[in-house]
């Protein structure tokens, strides 16, 4: 039974922001060590940025498949999960105050925190599906939103506008993921059309691509999760690197949170325009926006400092724009029987291919002396999920 005080009420007016809320406090986990890693290891290492992003990566991938092996969202209450993953993810967070001189424990608290972001990120979708049933891609535009606000948060948090020490980052996005998680127990719950999903079968992985549609949207959004992780990972990056030719006058950690930040606008708007375009098409504009901003990176370090930053905010909003309409798309187009296996597989795929892109890139960076090629290179992704999508652009879809 739901918890919700409220249940008795079919959806009321505050459940979306509700849930928005709450899934940008728990997805505020998921970058909180990237603008601070200087000051827990007190140097700047881009070796230390790449590998502890891959081993969050890692952790989800791991959740998300234990998760729906376990098919723990069907069996037991969406909304509980919720709350106990973010206690859990919470808590693994705060003991990295206690890990600062242990490189191998903080790899092991960023897996724990990885591997319980499944039961917040994906089940936060559910929890909107549940409560959602026609508006539902309008839906998932605010919630990608809002992990796009989450994983800009804790760049705001180090700013000159807040100016928080690395301990009370670590703290306060610990306690904020706690604060969305009682929300989501205590105030909006289970919704009513809560159904029993599919259960994961391995022996349906191969079966889902078969169909032509669903390849293409699957290829399409591995394309985009190339680009995406690696991107946000190496912002700080990216605005040290054109500092080093023209010093910009804001603080650095500030401009990483509007660049990425910009994104949650990408999807609500990309969400409205998909209702009179269709999901596909604005899933193609954005691609194709965000593979030239990787092309024109090449020549971020030469462009006057209004121009990079037009690049940069341009790059944040597209780059994130088509994740909702790839979610969409995934749910529309996997078959029926195999749903549950083939949003799975999708997900894992994608998420590991960002460990692979992030890593490469990781590497480039440290090999090349014109470092702007390893961005320019993510170029890659978006060509990739171009070509795939191009065969869907006359579809309903």
């Amino acid at each position: 039974m739901s918890l919700s005080i409220f249940k008795f009420v079919k959806r009321p007016f505050y459940i979306l922001p509700l849930i928005v809320l709450s899934q940008f406090a728990g997805t505020s986990l998921w970058f909180v060590v990237n603008p601070i890693i200087p000051d827990i290891l007190q140097k700047a290492d881009v070796n230390a940025v790449g590998n502890l992003t891959s081993v969050i990566q890692f952790g989800f991938i791991t959740g998300t498949l234990v998760f729906a092996i376990l098919s723990i969202a069907d069996r037991y209450s969406p909304s509980k999960i919720f709350f106990f993953s973010s206690l859990i993810a919470a808590t693994s967070n705060a003991l990295i105050l206690l890990s600062t001189t242990n490189l191998s424990g903080l790899y092991a608290l960023r897996f724990l925190t990885g591997f319980f972001l499944a039961g917040i990120y994906p089940v936060g979708m559910k929890i909107a599906a549940d409560w959602f049933d026609k508006d539902l891609g309008k839906a998932l535009g605010y919630l990608v939103g809002a992990l796009v606000c989450g994983t800009a948060f804790p760049h705001l948090l180090k700013s000159n506008l807040i100016k928080l020490e690395w301990q009370q980052i670590l703290l306060f996005a610990s306690a904020f993921a706690l604060i969305g998680a009682l929300l989501i127990l205590f105030f909006v719950g289970d919704g009513p059309y809560r159904m029993q999903g599919s259960q994961f079968r391995i022996s349906n992985i191969l079966s889902v691509f078969k169909t032509a549609n669903f390849r293409s949207v699957a290829f399409g959004y591995f394309g985009h999760m190339w680009e995406l992780y690696t991107f946000w990972s190496f912002v700080p990056i990216i605005l040290l690197s054109f500092n080093d030719h023209h010093p910009l006058a804001s603080n650095i950690s500030m401009l990483a949170f509007s660049i990425i930040a910009i994104g949650s606008l990408g999807c609500v708007v990309g969400g409205y325009l998909s209702r009179k375009i269709g999901s596909v098409r604005v899933a193609f504009i954005a691609l194709l926006g965000s593979g030239v901003c990787c092309i024109l990176s090449l020549y971020a370090n030469q462009f006057p400092v209004p121009v990079f930053y037009l690049l940069m905010m341009c790059w944040g909003l597209l780059v994130i724009a088509d994740s909702p309409q790839f979610s969409t798309l995934v749910v529309q187009i996997a078959p029926p029987e195999n749903k549950g296996t083939a949003i799975t597989i999708v997900t894992c795929i994608g998420f590991a291919l960002t460990i692979a892109s992030i890593q490469i890139t990781s590497y480039l960076l440290n090999i090349l002396e014109n470092k702007e090629v390893a961005f320019a290179l993510l170029s890659l992704g978006p060509l990739v999920g171009l070509i795939s999508l191009r065969p869907l652009l006359r579809s309903k879809f």
